[in-house]
C-alpha cells in the first residue's frame, strides 16, 4: 500500500474530501494493517487540522486484516448513528484482504447485515497488482453504497469533490429499471453492458430483492441496441416458434411509441418500493443530429466494446470513435472528455505500432 499511487494518493484524496466537511459532519479513521485500530475517533468536520494529521500519520505494513477492520468500522458507525444524517462506511483499499474474514461470502453477508441497520458502505481501489476490482463493487452492491477506482488526483477530484452528493448521499435504495419495447416497433434488442447488474423479470416487483442505489445528482446511462421490424440482421435470425406467436395489442399498432420504461425505488429508509411508469416516443432523430451526451455515450460504449472484441463491433475501429467522441466533446468544463479522448489517441497510437 506504500506505492505512490496506493497510500499517498489515498491520504492527497482524503484531504479533498475533508475540505468539504461541514462542522455537522463527524468522521472516524480505522485501519486495517497487521491489525485493526481506531485512529482517529469520531471528530466534527470543523477539526480539519486534526482529520489530516491523522490521515498523514497513515503508515503502510503488515498484511491485511480486512474483515476486522470492517467490523470495527461499522461499530463506530453504530455508536455515531444519526437517524436523519447519511451514515455511510468508506473502505479505501488496494483490495487485498488476506488475514481473517477474508472469503467473499462472509464479507458479503457482514455488509447485507450492517445496510439494514441504515449503515451503507462506499468503496474506493487504489492501486494496481494485487487489486480485485470485482470484489470492491460487489461488497459496494451488497452495502447499498458505491464503488470507485482512484488512479489519479483528478479521478479523487471528481468522486470526493465535484461529484460529492452522487457519490455518498444516496436519495433512493433498491432502484430497479424495467423495459419494455413495443414488438410493432422493435423487433430484437440486446442491452450494452450491465451484464453483471441483470435481474431476473420477477424479481423487479419484489421487494425483497437488492438492487443499485441512487445519489443526488446522480444519472445513470443505459444504451440499448434493437433491430426495427422489416430490417433483416445477421445477428437475429431465428425460426419461427411452434407453440406462441407475438400478437401486438392492436392499440399499439399505429402508436409511435418505441418502450415504456418502469421505474422502482425505495426511499433510503424504506421498505417498500415505489412505481414510475413512462412510455418513450420514437423520434427518429438522425444520429448526428442526436444530441451530444447520446452520442459521447456510443463512443464510451463502442470502445468498451472494442477493448473487449465484441462480435457487433464488425469495422468500427477506435479511429472511428475518436471522431465520434470529437464531435460529441461539447462543453467539457472539467476536461473528462478531454481525457477520454486522450485515452483514445494513445491507444489508437499503440495499435498502429
Amino acid at each position: 500500500m506504500s506505492d505512490e499511487n496506493k497510500l499517498p494518493l489515498l491520504k492527497a484524496s482524503f484531504k479533498l474530501l475533508v475540505e468539504q466537511l461541514r462542522e455537522q459532519d463527524r468522521v472516524a479513521i480505522v485501519v486495517y494493517a497487521g491489525a485493526a485500530g481506531l485512529v482517529l475517533p469520531s471528530t466534527s468536520g470543523a477539526e480539519k487540522k486534526k482529520i489530516i494529521e491523522s490521515l498523514e500519520n497513515l503508515q503502510a505494513g503488515g498484511s491485511t486484516a480486512g474483515g476486522e477492520g470492517i467490523k470495527l468500522a461499522y461499530k463506530i458507525a453504530k455508536e455515531n448513528f444519526r437517524k436523519d444524517g447519511n451514515n455511510r462506511v468508506i473502505l479505501s483499499t488496494d483490495g487485498d484482504f488476506n488475514v481473517g474474514e477474508s472469503s467473499n461470502a462472509a464479507m458479503e453477508r457482514l455488509v447485507e447485515e450492517k445496510r439494514n441497520d441504515g449503515i451503507f458502505l462506499t468503496t474506493l481501489g487504489f492501486g494496481m497488482g494485487n487489486y480485485k476490482d470485482s470484489k470492491m463493487e460487489i461488497l459496494a452492491d451488497k452495502g447499498n453504497g458505491n464503488y470507485m477506482y482512484i488512479d489519479s488526483i483528478l479521478e479523487a477530484q471528481k468522486a470526493l469533490v465535484n461529484e460529492f452528493g452522487g457519490t455518498l448521499f444516496t436519495i433512493a435504495k433498491d432502484v430497479k429499471l424495467q423495459i419494455e419495447f413495443n414488438p410493432a416497433k422493435a423487433k430484437a434488442y440486446r442491452l450494452i453492458g450491465y451484464e453483471n447488474r441483470m435481474l431476473k423479470n420477477e424479481d423487479f416487483n419484489n421487494d425483497k430483492k437488492d438492487a443499485g442505489e441512487l445519489g443526488s445528482g446522480h444519472t445513470v446511462t443505459a444504451l440499448y441496441e434493437i433491430v426495427p421490424v422489416g430490417v433483416e440482421s445477421e445477428f437475429y435470425k431465428i425460426d419461427e416458434l411452434k407453440y406462441q406467436t407475438t400478437k401486438v395489442n392492436p392499440t399499439y399498432q399505429a402508436s409511435n411509441e418505441i418502450m415504456t420504461v418502469k421505474f422502482r425505488y425505495k426511499k433510503p429508509d424504506g421498505d417498500v418500493s415505489k412505481l414510475i411508469v413512462h412510455p418513450l416516443v420514437d423520434q427518429q432523430v438522425e444520429f448526428e443530429k442526436t444530441s451530444d451526451d447520446f452520442r459521447w455515450s456510443a463512443a464510451v460504449a463502442a470502445f468498451g466494446m472494442i477493448l473487449r472484441e465484441s462480435e457487433y463491433v464488425k469495422g468500427f475501429k477506435v479511429a472511428d470513435v475518436e471522431a465520434l467522441a470529437k464531435s460529441a466533446r461539447g462543453k467539457d468544463r472539467d476536461g473528462y472528455r478531454a481525457e477520454f479522448i486522450n485515452m483514445l489517441k494513445t491507444s489508437h497510437a499503440l495499435a498502429m505500432r
